[in-house]
């Protein structure tokens, strides 16, 4: 999944990809790399993030959904929590819906059940501007699958079928760097329960935490994290390195796969 953001404060790309036909390159170059899925978000949920109107987020996304459908065949992700955005996101031609709320703002939940899409259920604790502020768990892994179950719950009482949901443990929404590793070495607990896992953890603050230095190129270690999401079960890697990636996936799928 190759993470195309269209505003002007996300956290690692923000403002390179605000024209629409700058955007659309980028699309296709991730494409070309080897994405399958290009994740389009017109909102950001960095930490301390500010919310946008339901109309700037479409306006920001829409001219974007709509020049990827017609220029090629890849599966489509709106990454938003308002049900106006994703239904008018799914009319222009997203077939993911890729929520941070996993469908709990009012009428998101409907909007997916009455849609033939699939859903990303992301857990975070809190909200984007006050997640990041001293989080705690008694046992992070429990606490985010219980979460996750029971938004599946809620799922499949709407009516959204198995096979159209996918759950995202959240990694840097509202966890500590040691929340984080523990997701990361636990991450077979949630991949057992029989849903495709989600992980997003390209440039994330963690690999500064970790390496002590802010500044510090992060690809090298986001590719890590990426390999080790892999190898412990992770379907859908969240990235903004796609050909980097791309690359370690393939040895990671040869070894797994024996060739």
């Amino acid at each position: 999944m190759g993470v195309l953001n269209v505003t002007p404060d996300s956290f690692s790309d923000g403002g390179q990809y605000l024209s629409p036909d700058r955007a659309l390159e980028h699309a296709l170059d991730m494409v070309v790399e080897g994405a399958a899925i290009i994740d389009i978000g017109g909102e950001s949920t960095r930490p301390g993030a500010e919310p946008v109107s339901a109309d700037e987020e479409i306006r920001r996304v829409i001219p974007v959904i709509e020049r990827i459908r017609a220029a090629m065949p890849v599966v489509i992700s709106i990454d938003t929590l308002k049900p106006e955005v994703m239904r008018a996101a799914i009319e222009a031609g997203a077939g993911l819906i890729n929520d941070v709320r996993a469908l709990q703002n009012p009428g998101a939940l409907e909007t997916v059940a009455a849609a033939d899409c699939a859903v990303c259920l992301m857990h975070m604790k809190g909200e984007p501007r006050t997640m990041q502020l001293n989080p705690t768990y008694s046992d992070v892994v429990s606490e985010v699958k219980a979460f996750l179950l029971d938004r599946v719950q809620a799922c499949l009482s709407a009516g959204i079928t198995r096979d159209r949901i996918v759950i995202d443990p959240g990694f840097g929404f509202g966890k500590t760097a040691a929340h984080n590793l523990e997701l990361l070495r636990r991450l077979p607990e949630l991949v057992g329960e029989g849903f495709p896992v989600l992980a997003g953890l390209s440039r994330k603050s963690l690999i500064a935490k970790i390496l002590k230095d802010p500044a510090k190129d992060r690809l090298p270690a986001s590719i890590a994290l990426a390999v080790m999401a892999a190898v412990n079960g992770a379907r859908i890697i969240r990235v903004h390195d796609v050909a980097a990636t791309a690359d370690a996936m393939k040895i990671v799928s040869a070894v797994l796969n024996r060739g």
